[in-house]
Parts: structure tokens; sequence; C-alpha cells
């Protein structure tokens, strides 16, 4: 964190899906608090993690191909060949929404609103 965001504003986000909650991950966010903010949201809030859109668009473009996957390698060549046709600045345009969704997050929580 202090390498990504080395004016100190960086802040990690945490979603409480099941691995993010184990004891060890729990364990080493207690221990390294200091080193970096770390922002609360509720479970799985797909709203905020640019993964889930990115993993829906996937499933959606995966769902339509024809004919239907058979084998682990079908899915794997159009997963790829599914993420090769985003359009282009698709991902950009989810990561340029963040702030936004964010804001959003914080204003119903009563929390500052920054971009």
């Amino acid at each position: 964190m202090s390498i990504v965001h080395s004016d100190g504003l960086g802040q990690f986000q945490q979603d409480n899906a099941t691995p993010h909650a184990l004891r060890v991950a729990t364990k080493w966010l207690q221990e390294h608090t200091s080193d970096f903010r770390h922002f609360h949201w509720p479970p799985k809030s797909q709203d905020m993690n640019i993964i889930e859109y990115t993993w829906d668009a996937l499933l959606h473009a995966v769902e339509k191909r024809s004919p239907p996957l058979h084998t682990p390698m079908d899915l794997l060549t159009a997963l790829q060949d599914s993420c090769c046709e985003f359009p282009p600045g698709y991902l950009q345009t989810l990561v340029e929404s963040m702030p936004r969704r964010f804001a959003s997050l914080l204003r119903a929580r009563g929390g500052p609103i920054r971009y």
C-alpha cells in the first residue's frame, strides 16, 4: 500500500467475501491497521467491486456461445475469447465509475464525500 499510495491516501477495500474474512486474513489486517485505511462496506456489495461486473459480463458472453461448452478447455477458450471481445475502454469505464460509487455509499452512510 505504501508503494502504490505513497501519499497515504490509499484505502483497502474489504468486501467480506469468505476468503477475505478467514481468520488468517483478519489477523493480518489487524496487525497492519497502521499501514493503511480500511474501508468497510456491506458484505458482498457487488456495486463496489468492478470484478463482479467483469465476471457478470463474461458469464453472459459465455452463456450466449454456441455450440454449448463441454469441456474445461472449451470454457477456458470461451472465457479468453469473451474477454478479448470486451469493447475498448470497458474496464476503464468501470474504474472511472468507482469514485461516484464510493461517494454514493459514503453519502448513504453519512460519511464525507471526496473524489
